[in-house]
C-alpha cells in the first residue's frame, strides 16, 4: 500500500497528471484540479476546512485500485498531446456550443419566468462559448506550432527561431489565466444549476441542457489539466534546452 502522508506538500495537479483516477477524488470535495492545480493537499484542505487525513485515504484507494489504469497522457510526447487536444477537447467544445445554446435560449423562453436563474445561466455560457472560441484559435495558430517546432527541432538537432512572442512562457501565462476566467464561469453554472441537478418540474430538454452542461464542464475540466498541468510545464522545459 503506498503511503501518501509524505505527499502532503505535493502540487494537487502533480496528482491528477499522474494519475487521472484521483480527479473523481478532487472533483468530489470541489477543489479545483485544472485552474488550481499548483496548490498543494495541505493548501486546499486548510482552504476548504477538510481533514487532510480523510483526503490521502481516498486518494490512496483510488491509486492502488486494481482494473484498467488511467491514461498516460504524461508520457505522450508533445505534439501527439496538442493533436489530441485539438481533435479531442477542441472539436467536442465546437460541437457542443451551437447546440448548447439553442437548448439555452429555448429554456429561457419556456422556463425563464419560474426559473429566473436560466438567464444568468444562458448569459455565463454564452461569454464562455464567445471567449473560448477565441481562446482555442490563439492555441492552433500561435502557441500550439510553435511547440510542435521545438518538437522537431530537437528530433533533429536543429535550431529555434525565437518566436515574436518572446518566449513559449509568455502566451502561455495568458492561456493560463483564460483557463482560470473559464474555470470562475462554470463554478458559477454549476452554483446556479444546483450542480446541474434539474428542478422537480424540468422537462426532458431542461433535463438534457443540465446534463450537457456537466459533461461539458467535466471535459473542460480535463482539457485544461493536460494543458496546465502537462503541456505547458513540458514546452517551458523543452524551450529552456534552446537557450
Amino acid at each position: 500500500m503506498v503511503t501518501l502522508q509524505k505527499n502532503l506538500e505535493k502540487q494537487i495537479g502533480q496528482f491528477v497528471a499522474e494519475d487521472y483516477r484521483t480527479a473523481a477524488v478532487f472533483s468530489k470535495y470541489k477543489i479545483d484540479f485544472c485552474c488550481n492545480g499548483n496548490r498543494t493537499i495541505n493548501e486546499a484542505c486548510e482552504k476548504k476546512g477538510l481533514d487532510s487525513n480523510v483526503l490521502l485515504d481516498e486518494l490512496d484507494s483510488v491509486l492502488n485500485a486494481k482494473g484498467e489504469q488511467s491514461i498516460d497522457y504524461k508520457s505522450w510526447p508533445l505534439d501527439l498531446l496538442i493533436d489530441y487536444i485539438e481533435k479531442k477537447h477542441h472539436r467536442y467544445v465546437e460541437a457542443k456550443i451551437p447546440v448548447l445554446r439553442q437548448f439555452l435560449d429555448k429554456l429561457c423562453s419556456v422556463h425563464g419566468e419560474n426559473h429566473p436563474e436560466l438567464f444568468q445561466i444562458n448569459e455565463l455560457f454564452t461569454a464562455s462559448a464567445s471567449e473560448l472560441a477565441a481562446h482555442m484559435k490563439k492555441e492552433e495558430l500561435i502557441l500550439f506550432p510553435f511547440v510542435k517546432k521545438m518538437v522537431n527541432a530537437k528530433l533533429e538537432q536543429g535550431a529555434v527561431q525565437s518566436p515574436q512572442f518572446g518566449t513559449v512562457e509568455s502566451p502561455i501565462a495568458i492561456m493560463m489565466q483564460e483557463h482560470d476566467n473559464e474555470g470562475e464561469r462554470f463554478r458559477q453554472i454549476a452554483d446556479l444549476s444546483n450542480n446541474y441537478n434539474p428542478p422537480a418540474d424540468a422537462c426532458n430538454t431542461y433535463k438534457v441542457t443540465f446534463a450537457m452542461l456537466d459533461e461539458f464542464e467535466k471535459d473542460l475540466h480535463l482539457h485544461i489539466h493536460l494543458e496546465n498541468n502537462i503541456l505547458f510545464p513540458k514546452a517551458i522545459k523543452l524551450e529552456q534546452q534552446f537557450v
